[in-house]
């Protein structure tokens, strides 16, 4: 054979190795596959992930979703979102039941991903990570998987995990906003406040034209809080709600959850009239809002709540306490709707009892109050120490401080709890 001759030979080996190759790969895709003929419907779907991501899933999702759906009916990753754009689990349960049903005939990737949600919705978070896990390892490319493993590791305390499935989540993609609202709150937990704040910002400035999240607005006046820099943190709060008012949800649900978070600061840093006069402003975004005649009832008692823990720092403990016993006619009067809300009947009285100095009073009601809640944790704690109990004053502190949560009542029970550990 002539040396041109095999030197040709070897091309043609070294091309058929590597389109044999290519061939290989083409059959294991690096991304889940949509499983639907209907160009319409899967451009649909990928618009609507994209809104997911941008924090714009509301109010737009749903007629987005239904389009999707009608376009192709036969489409399961199009019915699972419109079980999410459908609101609460009674509305969305049928849609999701319709997504499990049509995932049986799907691509390996779109039935895995769903069938790992459904063990979310099952309240099975370890198996579901390991769901996710298992598809990442077979999908690595796929940004919606490493979004769910983030988020579930998150919610079980693992944010070690979830910051490598973040970071993983912006090489793939980092154009849009959520995700590094997500990777602020892991730096958050870690109390790196710094980069969590760096982190926010950019979440923000991602952010569509139009759209006010909550999610980086709030995480970077919870990173103000954490550094005890509360007025940082009511100007981070007032212009979000600010730009929160000027939104197309507004009317649907009012800005009237800004104005009580706003009203707690007051609250909890000496200014309780102030922290009033914030309560009412956000009660009076209500009665022409869209929400239901119950949601409606539901933020006057909120008013009412706020109010009395405000007059009680004001040493108005008799006004205060009408307020108390308001709310709980209110709770009576909603039969068994109202026994729900119990727990929040025993956080005011708690509270106005530890301002008063009936500490053993104090102790037996918030002992009744919301225990996953760090802020009512941290008044439990209040009133045992001034009651003399160290030990379980101790205790709860630390309790405290090892909760793995990002929210309001963390970022204003954290920095006490942590100066109180001894040792």
């Amino acid at each position: 054979m002539s040396k041109s001759l095999c030197r040709l030979s070897l091309l043609l080996a070294a091309f058929l190795i590597f389109t044999s190759n290519a061939v290989a790969d083409e059959t294991k895709p690096k991304k889940i596959t949509f499983t639907t003929k209907s160009k319409e419907a899967q451009e649909t779907v990928v618009q609507l992930i994209r809104m997911i991501e941008s924090f714009q899933f509301n109010p737009q999702a749903l007629p987005t979703a239904q389009k999707a759906v009608a376009a192709d009916p036969n489409f399961a990753f199009a019915h699972y979102l419109l079980a999410v754009a459908s609101g609460p689990p009674p509305q969305a349960k049928p849609h999701h039941d319709k997504a499990l049903e049509l995932v049986k005939n799907a691509s390996d990737g779109e039935r895995r991903y769903l069938e790992a949600l459904a063990l979310l919705r099952a309240q099975k978070p370890a198996d579901a990570l390991a769901a996710f896990e298992a598809l990442a390892k077979d999908y690595p490319e796929e940004r919606m998987v490493q979004m769910m493993i983030g988020q579930i590791s998150m919610n079980l305390g693992k944010p070690d995990t979830a910051q490598m499935a973040f970071e993983r989540a912006i090489q793939l993609d980092p154009s849009t906003p959520r995700v590094y609202g997500f990777l602020g709150n892991v730096y958050l937990l870690k109390g790196d406040y710094a980069k969590a704040r760096e982190l926010f910002k950019q979440s923000l400035a991602k952010k569509p034209e139009g759209t006010a999240p909550g999610l980086p607005s709030y995480g970077l006046a919870f990173t103000h809080l954490y550094e005890g820099d509360v007025e940082s943190a009511l100007k981070t709060l007032q212009a979000f709600e600010a730009e929160y008012a000027k939104t197309s949800g507004a009317r649907d649900f009012p800005p009237v959850f800004v104005w009580n978070s706003i009203g707690r600061l007051l609250l909890e840093n000496g200014r309780a009239e102030e922290s009033i006069k914030a309560y009412e402003k956000g009660y009076a975004t209500v009665p022409g809002s869209n929400l239901s005649e119950q949601d409606k009832k539901l933020w006057l008692g909120r008013l009412h709540h706020g109010r009395g823990r405000a007059l009680a720092k004001m040493g108005k403990h008799e006004e205060a306490w009408k307020e108390a016993e308001l709310l709980k006619k209110m709770i009576e009067e909603g039969g068994e709707q109202g026994k729900q809300y119990w727990p929040a009947y025993h956080y005011i009285a708690g509270y106005l009892k530890l301002e008063s100095k009936d500490y053993a009073k104090a102790i037996e009601h918030l002992k009744q109050a919301d225990q996953t809640d760090p802020f009512q944790k941290l008044l439990l704690a209040r009133a045992y120490e001034r009651s003399g109990d160290q030990a379980n004053a101790q205790k709860i502190y630390q309790e405290i401080v090892d909760l793995k949560q990002n929210n309001l009542e963390r970022a204003l029970a954290y920095p006490e709890a942590k100066k109180k550990i001894k040792g």
